[in-house]
């Protein structure tokens, strides 16, 4: 998939983009009055300038709840600052039990009508997590044709980035429930896990990384491949099993995760991947650091990720957009 806007936004939506400055949620009716402070905003877009850029969510439907409405319009003034060409929402967009159908009253609860702000209307590129494998994951993909910023063609699949500017890099978006025996052992909770084939998906993401000419390669699925956590340590080790040794043989200098509900970044000095947990825009929890963690914090926010020619910055956002840590990848 070679990234393009597929599809024609609502003009409804696109009309308010006229405006300057960032518009309070009370004019979007949304009910929260929130600004995002100007001097965040202003410092991600003069870092971001001129460059091609998404920003990254996880773990964020809480219907509202725990900061959200604040973090959803915080992401739409992120986006607008840093020219956001794309939103990718990695994993448990919906908790607790996923979705049901395509006519699921959740899509429009604890999706539609909480990124409300205009620039949160452009294109969504979606992962599924634990949560989702708890319902229709089918349903999820089926939504593309009913919303016009859903886009999630397979349950595993590759953007491909490129512009006139030199900028080159594939995004590998993966379905990591279907990859963990924890889920996979357990079709009663999770009845979508086994449905997705472990090592036909193995197989795709092997011949998408060896074909990648790519300047850079971003593997991007719900679960850490390391993290400190309270979570089934065998989450962990699967990925290690599985994931680690593609990200290993082909070089993907990026492997962002979610499912943690905190950032951390974690480098080991034997891969050349540098492995992210983004946090939520809603419920935290709490982290301490371990071996080889650069950067933890229990925020609430997001990831901004920036590409030119030669770099590749990502930049951990907290809910006013402040940044709290940022880093630049060179080829």
């Amino acid at each position: 998939m070679t990234h393009l806007f597929p599809k024609l936004l609502p003009v409804a939506f696109l009309l308010c983009l006229s405006f300057s400055a960032p518009i309070s949620a009370q004019d979007c009716g949304c009910g929260v009055p929130y600004v995002t402070p100007e001097s965040a905003l202003d410092s991600l877009k003069n870092l971001t300038e001129g460059r091609y850029s998404f920003v990254i969510v996880n773990d964020e439907n809480r219907f509202g709840l725990y900061g959200q409405r604040k973090g959803a319009w915080t992401l739409g003034d992120v986006a607008e600052a840093v020219d956001a060409e794309f939103i990718v929402s990695n994993g448990d967009t919906f908790h607790y039990l996923g979705v049901a159908s395509v006519q699921d009253p959740v899509f429009k609860t604890g999706f539609e009508d909480i990124y409300t702000h205009p620039e949160t209307h452009i294109p969504w590129y979606f992962t599924l997590g634990n949560h989702e494998h708890h319902g229709n994951g089918q349903a999820l993909i089926d939504y593309s044709e009913i919303s016009a910023r859903w886009n999630m063609p397979n349950f595993y699949y590759k953007i491909q980035v490129q512009n006139p500017d030199g900028v080159s890099a594939d995004l590998f978006l993966i379905d990591t429930p279907s990859l963990l025996d924890k889920y996979r052992d357990n079709p009663g909770e999770y009845p979508q896990s086994a449905k997705i084939s472990r090592d036909e998906q193995l197989r795709w993401l092997d011949k998408e990384l060896a074909m990648s000419t790519a300047t850079f390669k971003i593997v991007i699925g719900h679960h850490p491949v390391y993290a400190q956590t309270s979570k089934d340590e065998s989450e962990r080790l699967d990925m290690q099993k599985y994931i680690l040794p593609l990200l290993q043989k082909y070089g993907a200098q990026l492997y962002f995760a979610g499912h943690i509900h905190n950032f951390q970044v974690i480098k080991k000095p034997e891969y050349k991947t540098v492995f992210v947990t983004n946090s939520t825009i809603s419920k935290t929890r709490d982290v301490s650091y371990i071996e080889g963690t650069v950067f933890a914090q229990n925020s609430q926010g997001m990831t901004v990720v920036s590409i030119s020619e030669d770099t590749c910055d990502f930049y951990l956002v907290d809910n006013n957009a402040h940044i709290l840590y940022r880093e630049r990848l060179s080829r």
